[in-house]
């Protein structure tokens, strides 16, 4: 009897991860767009992606996403006291299948994550791991980090902010999508308190060299590297898959750490 009931569970799951466009009921998963037309057209840098959920990553969402995950829909600014219990919080931006965010969070249980992406597969994916590591600092934000940084978040709010190796958009045609651009800088300034720091990595070596051109430029943060160039990996950022797949190829990864004045 218990075989068929899994059985007819793991179905049910299976049916929850492939309806279409609307992936999961209301309040069961994150939306497709969750801030519809509420906002104006804009140059984005991600691109959506509704690649298939395995029925494990699907079960994680009807588990932990009412509790654990949200909507950037733009219209309520979030109380992250309330949501992290008191802890300082770090914005992650884009976070991949979250294997790295799950060990950072186990790592630093005195420290909440609001972690961002667009990527139904990694949201499940990281909830999962979240879920069965008892990793309670972290939380899942599904949407558009810009709309999070200017219409749900508190000036302030934030006590540092994470950006691992975004999309680096290579063809010249296509940099004005890159996230690491003044426009964004001034925007994160306002939702980071004095101190916080910004810490970006990427193994594209021209993106790297605009990450410290337009940091070093903005009146609004300062190198962390006494050296005022990139920065040795901190410990507390796991070397990850990806990274590892770069290295083995020859990329060189660049950590850029620049601190909120």
């Amino acid at each position: 009897m218990g075989r068929i009931v899994a059985e007819q569970h793991e179905k049910s799951t299976e049916s929850v991860a492939r309806r279409g466009s609307r992936m999961f009921a209301p309040g069961e998963g994150p939306s497709p767009d969750p801030a519809g037309a509420h906002f104006e057209r804009r140059i984005r840098s991600f691109q959506p992606r509704r690649s298939r959920v395995t029925a494990g990553q699907a079960e994680a969402m009807l588990k932990r996403w009412p509790d654990w995950g949200l909507d950037i829909d733009g219209k309520r600014v979030l109380d992250l006291r309330e949501l992290f219990g008191g802890l300082p919080v770090v914005l992650e931006i884009g976070f991949g299948m979250g294997e790295a965010t799950a060990q950072m969070a186990a790592a630093d249980p005195g420290t909440g994550i609001l972690a961002v992406d667009v990527h139904t597969p990694g949201q499940g994916n990281l909830l999962g791991l979240a879920d069965r590591g008892g990793l309670t600092n972290v939380r899942v934000a599904n949407g558009d980090a810009i709309i999070l940084l200017r219409e749900m978040l508190d000036p302030a709010a934030l006590d540092g902010c994470r950006v691992y190796f975004p999309d680096p958009w290579p063809k010249k045609r296509h940099h004005k999508r890159r996230l690491i651009q003044p426009e964004f800088l001034t925007l994160l300034a306002t939702r980071l308190k004095p101190g916080g720091v910004l810490h970006c990595a990427t193994d594209w070596e021209p993106y790297a060299e605009q990450m410290l051109e337009v940091l070093s430029a903005h009146p609004d943060f300062e190198n962390t590297a006494p050296d005022g160039g990139y920065a040795p990996r901190p410990d507390f950022r796991p070397l990850t898959r990806f990274e590892g797949q770069g290295l083995d190829k020859g990329h060189v990864v660049h950590d850029l750490l620049f601190r909120r004045r």
